[in-house]
């Protein structure tokens, strides 16, 4: 057995699929008006039907939550370290199980490690990339506090220790503090399982470094930052970009963490963008 990823396609088509990423607490439905807006924006500019996708990261959704057996060894902290390695095979499983040997990888925040550790992992089947809210950098002693949530979820079987999540606070973005994104998040989060919350933290603490990634990325690339985001903002994002090859870099104001559900038709043109210079690379490869 290998970890499961249950697949949503929001669109099929010819060429490269763009696989869309999630992001912790949540599962697939936070790319679902970008991936939409993507479809259309690509109509628009009469862009040829490309595939989108969006698995719902393992124990998030539909996905089930990996047994030990399938997550790999566990640290002393309860942390497992190789199972974002794993994960990353998963998704790459993914793609070639449906006759591709490449994907435009899109990930945000927690999605983002997934990305980074494709092209860490299986460079060749980095088409593209785009890096959204998410760093390059291990956590350091910050990273804490994902084992203690990941415990809290598991010893409560709840969704409560992570319900901040859905919470604004100063200095969040306007969108972050309508009633409605307040809803939308509060209502994924509810149908997380405690037991996935837990096991992604788990797995996003015992991480490899991922540091010396953004050098050896040399597929057309997009990097996108919240300038609200209180972890990924632009003094961080920015310094990432400029690690990679011609990256594109894209800062949203009034933009928090969630950048895809925050501003959903800025992050679709710049993945639009992203996309065309894909097809453009590979049509002149």
């Amino acid at each position: 057995m290998a970890i499961e990823l249950a697949n949503h396609i929001y669109r099929d088509g010819e060429g490269v699929p763009v696989v869309l990423m999630n992001a912790y607490p949540v599962d697939h439905r936070m790319w679902d008006v970008c991936a939409k807006a993507l479809a259309d924006f690509a109509d628009l500019n009469d862009v040829p039907d490309f595939p989108i996708w969006a698995p719902d990261m393992a124990g998030s959704g539909a996905s089930p939550v990996p047994s030990d057996a399938d997550s790999g060894p566990r640290m002393a902290n309860g942390a497992y370290s190789e199972a974002l390695d794993r994960l990353a095979g998963a998704y790459v499983d993914l793609i070639k199980a449906a006759g591709y040997e490449q994907a435009i990888w899109v990930g945000l925040s927690m999605g983002g490690y997934v990305a980074m550790d494709i092209q860490r992992l299986y460079p060749e089947t980095v088409a593209g990339l785009a890096l959204c809210d998410t760093m390059a950098a291990s956590d350091g002693v910050g990273g804490e506090n994902r084992l203690k949530m990941a415990d809290a979820a598991e010893q409560t079987n709840s969704v409560e220790p992570v319900m901040h999540f859905a919470q604004p606070a100063d200095g969040d973005s306007t969108v972050k503090k309508t009633p409605e994104f307040i809803a939308t998040m509060t209502g994924w989060i509810n149908e997380q399982n405690p037991a996935g919350l837990a096991w992604r933290q788990r797995m996003t603490y015992g991480r490899p470094e991922l540091g010396a990634v953004p050098e050896t990325i040399s597929a057309p690339s997009l990097v996108v930052s919240g300038e609200l985001d209180h972890s990924s903002n632009p003094s961080v994002m920015r310094p990432l970009a400029e690690r990679i090859t011609g990256a594109e870099f894209i800062d949203i104001p009034d933009c928090g963490h969630f950048s895809a559900v925050e501003h959903p038709d800025t992050v679709a043109r710049a993945l639009l963008s992203l996309v065309k210079r894909v097809q453009s690379a590979q049509k002149n490869a």
